[in-house]
């Protein structure tokens, strides 16, 4: 263990170091001399019984540092880090020359402590856990040598105890103060039973003349398990009993022994933090807390492996938390690095409760629908639910009604898409705490917007303590007995592998699966899910280049269950999978109510793009009906988060015929004001990525496809782009009021450059016509009754007289008609970001009979409009507070708005 001088008092802080596979000559390494490191890799290593070229990524760790130092070359690069020589049956030699000190580049003035080892393979495919060795100081050294590892030992049982030294001497080996073995040598033996529990410390004394040296382990005698029920109310994970107790359960098979080490008893080993066991639960009430302090823990489990409880709601990250801001999530807990390591889990008794403003939401129907995909990350510069917050207005604006959230659970690192989760039940606080987000939804709700979030339950990442419970450090997998995880994917396809890949036809994997998404709509209020990968919820095994879309009976089995369980808790909640599979298996899920992603990016993007020849800028596949389904559960989209934007296709690769150039910016956002014509108002829900609404033109893989992207607000000052926000506003407005756009009955042509669709609603109708050629087109369309039609976007009247009429139309050129006459929706914000006004109150919502609204400041003007942008009431400088007057308005949804000369906030009222 390195320790060189006896201690009195025990400090029980475990360090665990993997000895058995790496061995040196000399035994004790000098800083000043050479050593030769032997490795056997079939020994306990994560490369198994390896054989082919082994490379070192090596340092040494300095005194007074912790940190790795001196590292040579880089990861991976095979020219620049030192390379093992293979001994055979799998053993490897590392010479260190001519001395430590010079192999490292080592200064003068400092010490080395440890040398620090991983071993890889050429193509870093494979590699060990962190190797350490002990570098001594020249002269006497004595190292105990067993127990090696397993430093929490059983009571009597008999431990065999050894060490040696680096001359001969007189070897004593003591437990605490007692003398287990005395010999004159340079090896000591002996063996030992401990009968009584607690810890204490074995101790190797050398003694050559007149001077003493020793080694020492800390090790801990625990006590025989105590069997007992845990209680009725106790779940997995956390459980508050009170405002000073906490609850702890660990559901854990074939584990012998687990304790809980945290900031409650200073991370030491104690017999009272040892989990009582009940079948295959460990559990421990632990009491004497302080309400609303939070404290760090994990589990120490049969002595070895440390991990955070997997249903903590919040976790201590000691790798990346020391990277978000305090603005973003203030007050973050300290990580005590010093006493342990790896991910901890957070509890907290007396946590103050969010109060919900809106109890009850109900989600829009499936056929008014207009999603907005989300990245936190890149949406606004402190990548934060506030910022979300703030800019709600502008996504009110624009008429969205579900809000889309890329996943918001735990994922390993910071920025990220969050496809690589760790834990499923605490928010990623690189966003902000679990309150702001509760504020988001709630805030959403009171606009009339419902949010679904993301979640990948297809596979997790390697720091899920569901993984690391049962792991294979061999083969750096998943083991064979793991309750939740496949040892590995089911897809051979190394293109649709990611993380570790969850057996979703295990029992316990669907419980888990049942309590994240149970858990996310009662304690989050969640409206829905948008499931990652829906393709890998079964154990069919697919081939090398297959993407598993072929017809899956067991696959359709476990989604079916998956969404009667959480239809079972929300008749009504969202269910939307990314399955993309064949068109068989994705109409038996949509006629089932399972709403699917439906990716028309390249044909739309073509059709922009002016490239109409043959079926490239066909459209049809964006409608249910064109596949034959019976229910209008295809989410179309022309982007999201996994696509090119087609602003970027346009200015890159755009069509142009004379002077008409679709790469120019003015031409592009025309072009996608044409997409969106023949887009949102078809009928099925709908779905844009983040700032399509303003033709981001940044590419997907600008800065990596999973990089970071510039937040582009100043968007916001572009006339161009601001005509296409316009133009999508009034399209998602109209499809959420008017039935025309709800409706099942409609005919379209949607191939070729020009391109028209038909929608029908009792005696009402809906026509579109449009050009997405680069010139001038003409084309007959048939109009299913004669009079007036009404223009929209040119609010315009045309009187039609005969059922089929001709138009010319120049490249781009669209018209959308109706037999009724639209309402234009008003646009009550600006589309910059609003001053902050949390403190405005606006009470009670929904309400019957009148609502009031508070302020810290003067209110100028208040106006309430209906939902269709009819001013219905105004009120002239209210002052700080005022009372309207709804009993003689109908039932419905109202838009009141409260200017000043510092601010505008709007909200949706619901009058009951």
């Amino acid at each position: 263990m390195g320790i060189r001088t006896f201690l009195l008092s025990i400090s029980f802080f475990i360090l665990f170091q993997a000895r058995a596979q790496i061995a040196t000559s000399p035994a004790f390494p000098v800083a000043s001399q050479e050593v030769t490191i032997t490795f056997d890799s079939s020994d306990e290593s994560r490369l198994g019984q390896f054989t082919g070229d082994l490379y070192a990524h090596t340092g040494v760790k300095i005194e007074g540092n912790t940190e790795w130092q001196h590292v040579i070359g880089t990861w991976g690069n095979n020219t620049s880090q030192p390379k093992l020589t293979h001994q055979g049956n799998g053993i490897y030699e590392l010479v260190i020359s001519p001395d430590i000190n010079t192999f490292y580049s080592v200064l003068s003035t400092e010490k080395v402590v440890q040398l620090a080892f991983v071993f890889r393979s050429a193509d870093g495919s494979q590699q060990t856990n962190d190797l350490f060795i002990d570098v001594y100081e020249a002269g006497l050294n004595v190292s105990l040598t067993s127990p090696n590892e397993q430093t929490i030992l059983k009571k009597n049982e008999a431990v065999t105890i050894s060490a040696n030294s680096s001359v001969e001497g007189s070897l004593l080996l003591f437990a605490d103060d007692t003398q287990l073995a005395e010999t004159t040598g340079t090896e000591i033996s002996t063996t030992h039973q401990f009968t009584a529990s607690g810890s204490q410390w074995l101790i190797a004394h050398l003694t050559v003349g007149e001077e003493t040296v020793y080694d020492s382990i800390a090790v801990y005698i625990k006590e025989d398990l105590t069997l007992e029920p845990k209680p009725a109310t106790y779940r997995k994970g956390i459980n508050y009993p009170d405002d000073t107790s906490a609850g702890l359960v660990l559901w854990a098979p074939e584990k012998e022994f687990v304790y809980v080490l945290g900031d409650f008893n200073d991370w030491q080993i104690n017999e009272t933090y040892q989990m009582k066991k009940d079948g295959d639960y460990f559990w421990l009430t632990i009491d004497n807390l302080e309400a609303e302090q939070p404290y760090l823990f994990q589990y120490l489990v049969d002595g070895s492996l440390r991990i955070a409880d997997p249903y903590t709601d919040q976790i201590a990250d000691p790798w990346n938390d020391q990277y978000i801001e305090s603005s973003v999530y203030p007050n973050l807990p300290s990580y005590p690095a010093d006493k342990t390591s790896g991910i901890a889990a957070v509890l907290q008794t007396g946590q103050e409760q969010y109060q919900w403003e809106v109890a009850d939401f109900q989600a829009p129907d499936k056929n008014e629908m207009v999603i907005y995909e989300l990245l936190i990350r890149d949406f606004d510069t402190d990548h934060s639910y506030q910022n979300v917050i703030d800019r709600l207005d502008y996504l009110e604006d624009l008429n969205i009604n579900v809000l889309e959230l890329m996943p918001v659970n735990e994922f390993e690192g910071n920025s990220s898409w969050g496809y690589n989760p760790s834990f499923y039940f605490a928010p990623d606080k690189y966003y902000g705490t679990k309150n702001k987000l509760k504020k988001l939804v709630d805030e959403c709700h009171k606009r009339g917007i419902a949010v679904v979030i993301d979640m990948v339950l297809n596979h997790s990442y390697s720091l899920s303590p569901l993984a690391r419970l049962y792991w294979n450090d061999q083969l750096n997998r998943p083991a064979a007995n793991n309750p939740w995880y496949n040892e590995t994917s089911n897809f051979q396809n190394p293109d649709a592998q990611w993380g570790y890949d969850f057996n979703h036809d295990s029992e316990f994997t669907r419980e888990l699966v049942d309590s994240v998404n149970s858990y996310w709509m009662s304690e989050y209020k969640i409206d829905g899910f948008r499931f990652d990968f829906t393709k890998g919820f079964s154990n069919t095994t697919y081939g090398p280049s297959d993407w598993g879309s072929a017809y899956d009976a067991s696959r359709i089995a476990n989604l079916k269950r998956m969404a009667d369980e959480i239809w079972e808790q929300n008749d009504d909640a969202i269910i939307i999978f990314e399955h993309l599979a064949d068109n068989s298996e994705e109409k038996e899920l949509a006629d089932y109510g399972i709403m699917l992603w439906g990716n028309i990016n390249h044909n739309y993007g073509e059709a922009a793009m002016g490239y109409v020849e043959n079926t490239n800028s066909d459209l049809s596949w964006g409608l249910y009906k064109q596949r034959n389904w019976n229910e209008p559960n295809l989410v179309t989209y022309m982007e999201s988060h996994d696509e090119e934007r087609l602003t970027y296709k346009l200015l890159q690769y755009g069509n142009s015929a004379g002077t008409y150039n679709t790469k120019t910016l003015a031409t592009a956002t025309d072009r996608l004001e044409l997409n969106n014509v023949f887009f949102i108002p078809l009928p099925g829900p709908k779905m844009i990525w983040q700032f399509g609404e303003l033709a981001y033109d940044i590419s997907i893989d600008a800065g990596g496809r999973l990089g970071e992207k510039p937040i582009k607000w100043e968007y916001t000052e572009d006339e161009n782009r601001t005509d296409l926000f316009q133009v999508i506003a009034k399209l998602n407005y109209l499809k959420q009021t008017y039935e025309e756009f709800q409706t099942n009955d409609f005919t379209y042509s949607l191939t070729g450059n020009t391109k028209t669709y038909q929608l029908k609603s009792g005696e009402n109708y809906v026509v579109a016509v449009g050009n997405f050629g680069v010139t001038q087109n003409a084309i007959t369309v048939t109009f299913p009754k004669t009079g007036t039609w009404y223009n929209y976007f040119e609010e315009t009247t045309r009187e039609v007289s005969s059922a089929n009429v001709q138009f010319t139309l120049a490249p781009g050129e669209y018209h959308l008609f109706s037999t009724r006459q639209f309402e234009q929706p008003h646009i009550v914000t600006e589309n910059t970001i609003l001053e902050r006004t949390d403190e405005i109150r606006v009470y009670p919502n929904p309400t019957s009979d009148f609502i009031r609204f508070e302020s810290p400041s003067a209110i100028d003007q208040a106006y309430l409009y209906s939902i269709h942008g009819s001013l219905v009431k105004q009120i002239s400088a209210p002052g700080k507070s005022a009372t309207i007057d709804l009993t003689n308005l109908m039932s419905g949804t109202y838009i009141l708005k409260l200017n000043s000369q510092s601010f505008s906030k709007t909200e949706k009222i619901i009058k009951k």
